[in-house]
C-alpha cells in the first residue's frame, strides 16, 4: 500500500542507486529540486557547468537536471558536451528554463535535451520528467494516442495530416505527402476536450516510407512551445497514459 502523499511515480520502486545531478547556480532553485526529487533518487548537485562536468565524470548520474541559464557555460551548452562525449551520451538531460519563454523550449530541445521543464517548478511535474528515464527500460518520453487533424505549413505550403500519437515532446502523423528529414515547420492542431488551437513549431525528426498497406507518416519534435501549450501536453498525455499492470511499461516516443 502507498503512503499517503506519495505520488504513483514516487512510489513505483526504491530508489537504490539511482543518482540525479541537479545544476543550477540559484541555490534557492538547487534546494528546491533536491527536495523534490530526493524520493526517487540520490541527489548531487552542482553550482556551475564546470562543476557539473566533474561531477558527471566521477559520479555517472543517471540523470541531468540543468537550468538553461547560468553563469558561464549555459545549461544548453553543458547539453550539448555531454551528448558529444561518448561515455556520456546516452545519460539523459532535462533542461529547466524560465516560465514562458518558447524561445528557450527551442534553444533546450535544439541542444538535444530529453525533456523540457519550467519554472516555476511543479513537483509532480518534474518528478514524472524525471522518474520517465529511471524507470523505462527503454527511455523516452511516454506517448498516447491522438486523433486529430493537423495543419502543416512550411516552405513548399500547406499540407494537412491526421495524427496518430502525441508525447510531450513530439507527435507522429501520417499524411499523403512527404517531407523531408530536418525540415521545420509551423504546426497547428487541437487536443480533445480542450479549447483552442496549438501551435507549436517542430522538425521533422524521421519518416516513414507509404507501403503497400499504409500511408507515410512523420515523426516531428517540437521546438517552440509555449508554457501554455505545454502544461495541456503535459495534462493530455498524463491523463490518457496507460499502464496495464506494473509489470508493463508505457510506450515511448523514440527520439
Amino acid at each position: 500500500m502507498e503512503d499517503e502523499g506519495k505520488t504513483s511515480e514516487e512510489s513505483a520502486e526504491d530508489p537504490g542507486e539511482r543518482k540525479i545531478l541537479v545544476v543550477d547556480d540559484a541555490e534557492m532553485f538547487r534546494d528546491l529540486e533536491s527536495l523534490f526529487l530526493a524520493r526517487i533518487g540520490h541527489v548531487m548537485t552542482a553550482c556551475d557547468a564546470e562543476e557539473a562536468w566533474e561531477v558527471l565524470h566521477r559520479e555517472r548520474p543517471d540523470v541531468v537536471v540543468t537550468d538553461l541559464l547560468m553563469p558561464g557555460m549555459d545549461g544548453d551548452d553543458l547539453c550539448r558536451r555531454i551528448k558529444a562525449d561518448p561515455d556520456l551520451k546516452r545519460t539523459p538531460v532535462v533542461i529547466v528554463t524560465a516560465r514562458n519563454m518558447g524561445e528557450q523550449h527551442e534553444r533546450a530541445v535544439r541542444a538535444g535535451a530529453d525533456d523540457v521543464v519550467e519554472k516555476p517548478i511543479n513537483r509532480v511535474s518534474l518528478i514524472q520528467a524525471v522518474n520517465n528515464f529511471l524507470r523505462l527500460a527503454v527511455r523516452g518520453l511516454v506517448r498516447v494516442a491522438l486523433e486529430t487533424d493537423v495543419k502543416i505549413a512550411g516552405a513548399g505550403g500547406e499540407l494537412w495530416a491526421r495524427s496518430r500519437n502525441v508525447s510531450r515532446g513530439g507527435i507522429f502523423v501520417e499524411s499523403e505527402r512527404d517531407l523531408e528529414p530536418d525540415s521545420e515547420v509551423q504546426l497547428e492542431f487541437e487536443l480533445p476536450e480542450l479549447p483552442g488551437a496549438l501551435s507549436p513549431t517542430a522538425k521533422v525528426v524521421w519518416r516513414r516510407p507509404a507501403t503497400r498497406n499504409a500511408i507515410s507518416g512523420l515523426g516531428l519534435q517540437f521546438l517552440k512551445l509555449d508554457r501554455e501549450a505545454a502544461r495541456r501536453l503535459d495534462e493530455y498525455v498524463y491523463e490518457h497514459a496507460v499502464l496495464d499492470t506494473p509489470e508493463r511499461e508505457p510506450r515511448v516516443a523514440q527520439r
